[in-house]
């Protein structure tokens, strides 16, 4: 079993920065075979991948949609994984998931490759 918890969101104007963080912690089982994923749900919209990385190597992946202004990192001493989210737009609005998969095989983006999700934390771009 693995917990998830999100924090960091908030409203910021456009142009501004949040970073989001994501606590993990995991029972019977080392956090290094799981594959880290970051999710966001705009109302009346489905959730969408955002970026995907793992608990080795440095590599990540992003959606189009904020490939070069989100960043992910992690913090392997505070199993914690980090959004760095930079040059939002109003269209960053969103409840964003911190998810976990099982297995760590391959790049994986959707909803249904997650086994473990956080509760979701509010992030608002307005002015």
């Amino acid at each position: 079993q693995v917990q998830l918890v999100e924090s960091g969101g908030g409203l910021v104007q456009p142009g501004g920065s949040l970073r989001l963080s994501c606590r993990a912690s995991a029972s019977g089982r080392t956090l290094s075979t799981h594959t880290m994923g970051w999710f966001r749900q705009a109302p009346g919209k489905e959730r969408e991948f955002v970026a995907t990385t793992w608990w080795v190597g440095t590599n990540a992946y992003y959606s189009d949609s904020v490939k070069g202004r989100f960043t992910v990192s992690r913090d392997d001493a505070k199993n914690t994984v980090y959004l760095q989210m930079n040059s939002l737009k109003p269209e960053d609005t969103a409840i964003y998931y911190c998810a976990a998969a099982r297995r760590i095989d391959g790049i994986r983006r959707g909803v249904s490759d997650y086994d473990y999700w956080g509760q979701g934390t509010q992030v608002t771009v307005s002015s």
